[in-house]
């Protein structure tokens, strides 16, 4: 039997389970009674981790929530295909595939050969996380123009080898590697 974990207890990054789905917590906020008798309350910023769809939910602070049975597991990005995104896993050198739609966005930051924690819920793969940065290469680049930094303006937009659109600073040239931050998605130097 999983643990159960009470609401006021739920910090930012923590996982439970809601109605028999996984969730991850984005952001908390508790909110203590002013009165006498009133009930301390928790409002809880929830992503689904089977959806991607985000909630906010307020739940009393005695509210209990299983622990939801979430595994990661190190893993390589090898291909894409029709059927979906390629990872084997480090430990038994099994293929686990997720589909498009569980990556949303996160596929613009896939490389061959790139080291991610694959995360299975019930065993079966659901969703990806990244290293802080991963290191891609400019596949082309706006051209530095001059006057733009008399406007402010010291970025120029790059398209990165997986598609990515990314603001670059100008000395950035095409063929370059270059970080990116994988929470934010911003530039975070050169590789």
């Amino acid at each position: 039997m999983a643990a159960l974990i009470e609401a006021i207890e739920i910090k930012r990054k923590a996982y439970f389970e809601y109605e028999n789905a996984p969730y991850n917590c984005l952001e908390v906020e508790v909110s203590k009674p002013t009165a006498r008798g009133g009930q301390t309350l928790v409002r809880v910023k929830m992503r689904n981790l089977l959806t991607r769809a985000v909630f906010d939910r307020t739940f009393k602070a005695g509210e209990k929530f299983a622990e939801p049975d979430l595994v990661k597991v190190p893993a390589t990005f090898l291909y894409a295909d029709a059927d979906g995104y390629h990872f084997m896993d480090q430990a038994n050198f099994e293929t686990l595939t997720l589909s498009a739609d569980m990556l949303g966005d996160d596929r613009f930051l896939l490389v061959d050969n790139l080291e991610v924690q694959v995360q299975k819920y019930n065993g079966n793969p659901i969703a990806v996380q990244f290293p802080a940065h991963v290191e891609l290469a400019v596949a082309s680049c706006e051209g530095a123009v001059r006057g733009d930094t008399s406007s402010g303006s010291v970025t120029k937009l790059a398209v990165l080898e997986t598609g990515m659109e990314l603001r670059v600073p100008l000395f950035i040239k095409e063929g370059e590697k270059v970080k990116v931050h994988t929470e934010t998605r911003e530039f975070a130097g050169r590789a």
